[in-house]
């Protein structure tokens, strides 16, 4: 009972050593991580791109803004003041456009939910926005009205 030695299964000798290979987690773990990244490679390669603005335009009575791919949208008039949320991803903006020789204000800012579009105005400002394919990209126009 000296010792720690393997003696012929006595019961003050320690349990047999485990034939098993030591390095089977190792290859479980390497198997998992791999089967992640190819999982992690496929969903880059199949995940849409995202939708970006491009670029926004004063034409007469409104805003012209280009799209890569069709973003939805939502629109509301508030209180005289036009906003539009895009879900997209771009930079935000602002600037000035004349309607019946008057300044109405835009800006283009970063949200939550995308870009949100609003067009301030001295006076109560009524819009309709509409959306068409042009050239494989989207164009979003923005007209006021009365």
């Amino acid at each position: 009972m000296h010792g720690s030695e393997f003696k012929d299964d006595a019961h003050s000798t320690p349990d047999e050593p485990d034939p098993r290979s030591k390095s089977w987690p190792r290859v479980l773990f390497s198997l998992a991580l791999f089967g992640m990244l190819v999982g992690l490679m496929i969903g880059r390669l199949t995940a849409p791109e995202p939708r970006v603005l491009e670029r926004v335009e004063i034409v007469a009575g409104g805003l012209d803004l280009w799209f890569n791919e069709e973003p939805k949208l939502h629109g509301e008039i508030v209180e005289g003041t036009v906003a539009v949320l895009f879900e997209a991803e771009g930079k935000s903006q602002k600037g000035q456009l004349t309607y019946d020789g008057k300044p109405v204000s835009w800006r283009i800012r970063k949200s939550d939910q995308g870009l949100l579009l609003s067009l301030v105005a001295a006076r109560p400002l009524q819009a309709r926005w509409a959306g068409e394919s042009v050239e494989d990209r989207w164009r979003v126009q923005v007209r006021l009205h009365e």
